[in-house]
């Protein structure tokens, strides 16, 4: 049996997309916990949280109320190390503009830039890429 991921965060307002995200991942079996943020304001909550399983996986949309993926961002950076630490931060958006790709290759703690849906051969990418000690 392999080795699980202990916890993805979904951060995404839209409730359809994060139903249908938590489907995939679960079809893949590669997660223990799938947590939801609806904004960023919701999301560095989390992370600040001691009580919580450290997400291994941020999958994070740009366009959201009260705080967008962009703020989430510069949210992020000021996080400490124990906050941060083996967090990998996956943009995944309806937005294909080539600026926003630019600007997320720019970011040192963005890892990837997908467009929605999520889907299993994405998903076995990073674990391929990312984890190779869970496959």
């Amino acid at each position: 049996m392999r080795k699980k991921l202990n916890s993805i965060l979904l951060v995404d307002d839209d409730p359809d997309d994060n139903y249908y995200h938590q489907i995939i991942i679960n079809k893949m079996n590669m997660v223990n916990q799938i947590d939801i943020a609806i904004n960023g304001i919701e999301a560095i909550a989390y992370l600040k949280n001691e009580n919580r399983i450290p997400p291994d996986i941020i999958f994070l949309d740009l366009n959201m109320p009260k705080m967008n993926g962009w703020e989430f961002l510069d949210q992020y950076k000021h996080l400490g190390i124990a906050q941060k630490a083996k967090v990998l931060i996956i943009i995944l958006t309806t937005s294909a503009n080539p600026d926003d790709i630019k600007k997320a290759k720019e970011i040192q703690d963005v890892t990837g830039f997908e467009t929605k849906p999520l889907s299993k051969e994405f998903l076995s990418e990073i674990l391929e890429k990312h984890f190779q000690d869970y496959l």
